[in-house]
């Protein structure tokens, strides 16, 4: 796993020999005592470090009940981004310093006027947008259920509400299975390790996104997909659905981003497209208004939520195989100017007439 590089060999290395005062401590016998002391006394920070790392557990499985549902932040409502830090001191990046920064270079801008479709940057949301994440989440929750000898609610409205909250809300106040904390506590990490074997088993993408990735992929558009899952899980998954190799770039949990539209920003940098060129593709009204923060356009796939909860977006379709790579052209045929807005027409006053007369004659 790529966070766990982390853990070095100096780690478990001594900085300095023993000296060599006496016989003994010049043993093989001596070495292999220090280096056995040494492990003992770290074993137990190298598990912390690396369950905080990578976010696992003691029985090897990621550590994701508070995260299924969280309700993220949106981000970026005064167009704020993220903060870094540099050896000369904390660098804040924010929305109009990234349009800034990611302007095309002089060949960039002759390549993109001949190739429009190369100046674009996609950014795909990982939940119900490439994978059916609303199934597995509810699938969890039935094998649950099956296991402790309970049946779910059949409505949908309900089922709706159990994919879209807490966790200790759903135990508590909908399914009314938590008698104590502990129970609780016991029944989420089972829902845990039910939700992680069913998303080892993904193996298909939403309907009609490998074409459409195709298809962006020959008009050499550039592919981001984010998610708050770690990298591990999201990159096994992408190669069971055969479409990572059409995914330039991937913002995962280890990103550290702590809202949504920082995550898009994120991916923005990863693609090296200034955000007014991205185009987000999410199913959710809150990652739309994440996405117009940061000034991208926004397209919603009608699905986890109705068309009437979408109206904000650019552009709204039921599923991928209604797009073509002509609408992201036509997301952006009238950027620069406000369109069917009332314009005030300037009438240029022309210069006043000499009148002829007899002076002016002679």
């Amino acid at each position: 796993m790529e966070c766990c590089n982390i853990m070095r060999s100096s780690a478990i290395v001594p900085s300095s020999r023993p000296s060599s005062s006496s016989g003994f401590l010049d043993s093989p016998f001596s070495n292999s005592l220090n280096f056995s002391r040494l492990n003992r006394r770290n074993s137990a920070k190298q598990r912390l470090l690396v369950r905080n790392a990578c976010d696992f557990d003691q029985n090897d499985l990621p550590f994701l009940p508070g995260k299924f549902f969280r309700e993220e932040a949106i981000g970026a409502e005064y167009g704020e981004g993220f903060e870094t830090f540099r050896p000369d001191g904390p660098l804040k990046v924010d929305v109009d310093f990234l349009n800034d920064r990611l302007q095309e270079g002089f060949l960039q801008r002759i390549r993109y006027a001949m190739k429009p479709d190369e100046a674009f940057g996609l950014i795909f949301s990982w939940d119900n947008v490439v994978s059916d994440s609303r199934a597995v989440k509810l699938n969890a929750w039935r094998q649950l259920a099956s296991e402790e000898g309970n049946e779910l609610p059949k409505d949908a409205s309900t089922q709706r509400l159990m994919l879209y909250s807490d966790p200790d809300y759903v135990l508590n106040k909908i399914l009314h299975w938590g008698k104590s904390e502990s129970d609780v506590d016991l029944l989420k990490l089972r829902f845990s390790q039910f939700y992680h074997e069913n998303l080892l088993s993904l193996d298909k993408p939403l309907e009609g996104l490998e074409e459409w990735l195709e298809a962006v992929s020959t008009a050499r558009i550039p592919c981001a997909v984010v998610s708050s899952l770690d990298r591990r899980n999201m990159v096994e998954a992408l190669e069971r659905m055969r479409i990572k190799r059409y995914f330039q770039a991937i913002v995962s949990e280890e990103d550290g981003m702590e809202a949504m539209a920082h995550r898009f920003l994120s991916a923005a940098v990863k693609l090296d497209r200034k955000p007014s060129k991205c185009v987000v593709f999410e199913d959710d009204p809150r990652g739309i208004t994440a996405a117009h923060n940061c000034t991208m356009m926004a397209v919603a796939l009608i699905g986890a939520h109705p068309a009437y909860d979408l109206v904000q977006a650019d552009l709204a379709v039921a599923n991928f195989s209604e797009l073509s790579v002509i609408n992201l052209r036509r997301l952006y045929a009238h950027k620069g100017s406000n369109f069917m807005d009332l314009q005030k027409q300037i009438i240029e006053k022309s210069p006043r007439k000499r009148r002829l007369t007899t002076d002016t004659i002679f």
